[in-house]
């Protein structure tokens, strides 16, 4: 085997793969990635950890056809520390590499192709949606899903493609995010869909269709989700087990509505939560008035207070929230105001842009009981 290629394209896909690579695995074959001459013109290379697998495509100018495969961390930190100019590879015997770059040259053990494991491929065709609009559903639901792996589940965001619409919902149990999207013009009534993708995968997946103005392909079979975005293939398992009904989740008599702007609540709710306890990161949010006042405390530290003029009349209110719950859906809510609906201190509280109240994002936050 052996070719040339730009360092910058080799590196962007190099890049790509690093969250795919295994770096603590028992299999130290998952640690590199498979490194193939597709045609005279293209290499192809993959990386897996078994249930996630990514496969890209780099244009190099092939002399001879063949395989290797590379420890995947140490090869990204050559060719990221080399100069901007054309590498060289060349496979020796032993399987052995040399890469050459200007006045740098490197020689890296690898191992042959049959010691990397094989990766499932779609054999039929799947839906075809916006790759823009996957990218924020994912966005608007990933840091809800559970951080606990024994609620199998809940380890990644469920996916819902019914009726010309897209739905994608995350909850750890303390939270639930739902984003929607309509893409009519992409998606047949027939096209249907549920499965659970996993968070490895979401992330992943969500790296693929940054900026991408490309369409995104999605196939599956009996275990298998196959998503392909600009010549990249990525593959993941699905999970099993039974999502929970969100729908029961959603509140649907909460009778005390505010409307914040996003900058002002995310600013006082992060410096609230300078005084609140470490472990529970809770702040007291208070509804009177014409303001919203936000408090913590922690006998260890000390108080803090932030007070909100907002145009409020009804009923007072006092209910805890984790801070960084409130805080992860304004970062990524995308308007400068947000709703916030709430019932009483015991019931959870709805949030969602401001607009009508049938937004397609909506964020679900169970109170916390503060000492």
């Amino acid at each position: 085997m052996q070719f040339s290629v730009s360092k910058n394209n080799l590196l962007k896909e190099l890049n790509l793969l690093q969250g795919i690579v295994e770096k603590k695995s028992t299999i130290p074959i998952l640690s590199n990635v498979l490194i193939e001459t597709a045609n005279d013109t293209t290499i192809s290379l993959v990386a897996t950890d078994l249930d996630v697998s990514l496969q890209t495509e780099c244009a190099a100018e092939s002399v001879r056809s063949g395989s290797i495969v590379l420890q995947a961390r140490k090869l990204f930190e050559i060719v990221r520390n080399l100069p901007d100019a054309e590498i060289n590879f060349a496979k020796e015997d032993n399987d052995w590499v040399r890469i050459v770059c200007a006045s740098s040259e490197f020689r890296i053990v690898g191992q042959a192709k049959e010691h990397f494991p094989s990766t499932p491929k779609a054999d039929k065709a799947g839906l075809t949606i916006p790759a823009s609009v996957i990218h924020s559903l994912i966005n608007r639901t990933v840091f809800a899903i559970t951080q606990e792996e024994s609620r199998y589940a809940l380890n990644g965001a469920l996916l819902l493609v019914a009726d010309g619409r897209l739905q994608m919902v995350a909850t750890d149990g303390h939270r639930l995010a739902l984003a929607g999207a309509s893409v009519d013009q992409s998606l047949d009534q027939t096209d249907q869909l549920r499965v659970i993708i996993p968070k490895k995968a979401l992330i992943e997946l969500a790296k693929l269709t940054a900026g991408a103005e490309e369409d995104l392909d999605i196939a599956r079979d009996e275990n298998h989700l196959y998503f392909e975005v600009r010549n990249r293939h990525l593959t993941s398992r699905m999970l099993a087990g039974q999502f929970p009904n969100y729908e029961l989740v959603l509140p649907k008599n909460n009778d005390k509505t505010i409307a914040l702007n996003v900058d002002k609540i995310a600013q006082a709710i992060r410096r609230a939560a300078l005084m609140a306890d470490e472990r529970s990161h809770g702040v007291k949010v208070e509804l009177s008035a014409g303001k919203l006042s936000i408090t913590s405390q922690s006998a260890d530290v000390g108080e803090a207070k932030e007070v909100i003029p907002l145009d409020y009349s009804g009923d007072n209110l006092s209910i805890g929230f984790n801070a960084q719950y409130l805080l992860d859906f304004l970062s990524v809510v995308g308007t400068d105001e947000v709703m916030l609906e709430f019932k009483d201190e015991q019931s959870p509280a709805l949030m969602r842009p401001s607009g009508d109240g049938q937004s397609e994002y909506k964020y679900v936050v169970m109170p916390m009981r503060l000492l």
